[in-house]
């Protein structure tokens, strides 16, 4: 009983035996074939090398941010617009307590707020004296904006901001560098000649990506309210917490809004304040990894463009050292568009081969590189795009280096082809 293909049927049978024709071809020519895709192997691995460190530095940097400063924080601080200069002085924008109580009030997208202060001042224990030390003035919710915790004694509470108290907290590198015991609270240090008693003892926070610049330095923390005492004219911002990352935008313009009314400003003023989110930090990172991706993209085109002309090279040779066997094939009654195919399907099976060896090397050189000591990412995996953008510009390459020979090979006159020498 004879079998009646369909016409998919055969053109699914006959890409089949051409693959493998392609296959045996190259085989046949190990050596050759492995050079000549050379450039085709440089490229994909180039290709997977490049998007496997960008997306793995990128997934690093945001966890480092998060670790830093957290993922909800966003920042509020007072500045002199260009068109008011010489008109308001920094007092007039300084952020104020009554403002942060008015952005947590009517803000939806705040969850909480702290004004800070900040002042570098003279701190002695005993014989220990050092100069330049970080005080800050908060509110009790700094605790919750910065996720920071007192691990021994007391947080400050609000009742050592309304009585102005004279407490403070200390990081852990603040007990080594002023030789505290291990557990401080109960002990007195003097603040720019004025006696503190520490209540509580903070874990000290990692750096994270040296914001701030270097290794943790010892910090004091006082009720904001006695810092203000201190120091009238220190200036303040606010650090708040949204409720969710992705309230970003919303939030901006709430403070907006909430700010611009309360101090009075016209439509056309400009403000007379500042304001970040670290979303817009992530941002500027993601632009600048699209910019190094850009460039590093374009010296793999480069790669890429140069195997493809080896490949087109190659291919012209085979179709001239194979011109008596397209000629017989042609005789024995094989169409155009089936030599077509055949050498168009072998340029891509030669590519597409170049480009699995290609993947493997750039699989292996992220994991070389993920083992060294000092390399701070110890987790680098090849993301799906990866593969696929590298397999598909192969095949791709084959395509359109590969056309022009299939061409030339399909367009060959049968009987002089079968007298070519």
């Amino acid at each position: 009983m004879r079998v009646v293909m369909t016409p998919v049927g055969a053109i699914v049978r006959l890409i089949w035996q051409t693959v493998f024709l392609a296959i045996g071809q190259v085989w046949a020519n190990k050596v050759r074939a492995i050079l000549t895709a050379l450039g085709i192997i440089i490229g994909v691995a180039s290709v997977i090398a490049v998007m496997s460190f960008l997306e793995a530095g990128r997934q690093w940097i945001l966890s480092e941010l998060d670790t830093a400063v957290g993922s909800r924080t966003m920042w509020i601080w007072g500045q002199v617009p260009e068109s008011k200069r010489g008109v308001l002085s920094w007092s007039d924008v300084r952020m104020t307590p009554f403002e942060a109580r008015l952005l947590l009030d009517r803000a939806p997208s705040i969850e909480s707020i702290t004004p800070i202060t900040q002042r570098s001042w003279r701190v002695a224990h005993g014989r220990e004296t050092k100069a330049g030390v970080a005080v800050y003035g908060v509110w009790p919710s700094w605790h919750e904006v910065e996720a920071r915790q007192v691990i021994l004694g007391r947080p400050l509470s609000e009742i050592d901001i309304a009585e102005r108290r004279q407490v403070c907290l200390i990081n852990q590198v603040g007990i080594e560098e002023f030789k505290l015991d291990t557990d401080p609270t109960g002990t007195y240090l003097l603040i720019n000649g004025r006696r503190f008693l520490i209540v509580g003892v903070l874990e000290t926070k990692e750096m994270g990506l040296n914001f701030g610049g270097g290794q943790p330095r010892a910090e004091l923390y006082i009720p904001y309210d006695t810092h203000r005492t201190m120091d009238p004219y220190a200036g303040t911002w606010f650090q708040a917490n949204m409720k969710s990352p992705d309230l970003a935008q919303e939030a901006q313009a709430e403070v907006r809004m909430l700010l611009r009314n309360h101090r009075g400003l016209a439509g056309d003023d400009q403000d007379t304040f500042g304001m970040e989110v670290i979303q817009n930090a992530i941002e500027l990172f993601n632009n600048f990894a699209r910019v190094v991706a850009g460039g590093a993209f374009a010296v793999v085109g480069i790669s890429l463009f140069v195997g493809g002309i080896g490949i087109m090279n190659i291919m012209l040779v085979s179709v001239s050292e194979r011109t008596r066997e397209i000629g017989l094939r042609k005789a024995l009654g094989a169409k155009p568009p089936v030599v077509l195919m055949q050498f168009l399907v072998e340029a891509v099976v030669l590519c597409l081969i170049g480009g699995i060896v290609g993947l493997a090397i750039g699989f292996g050189l992220t994991r070389i590189v993920a083992l060294a000591p000092d390399f701070p990412i110890q987790h680098i995996g090849v993301p799906l795009p990866a593969i696929v953008l590298g397999l598909g510009f192969s095949a791709g390459v084959g395509v359109v280096f590969g056309i022009l020979p299939a061409i030339k090979a399909a367009r060959l006159n049968p009987i002089d082809a079968l007298r070519h020498e």
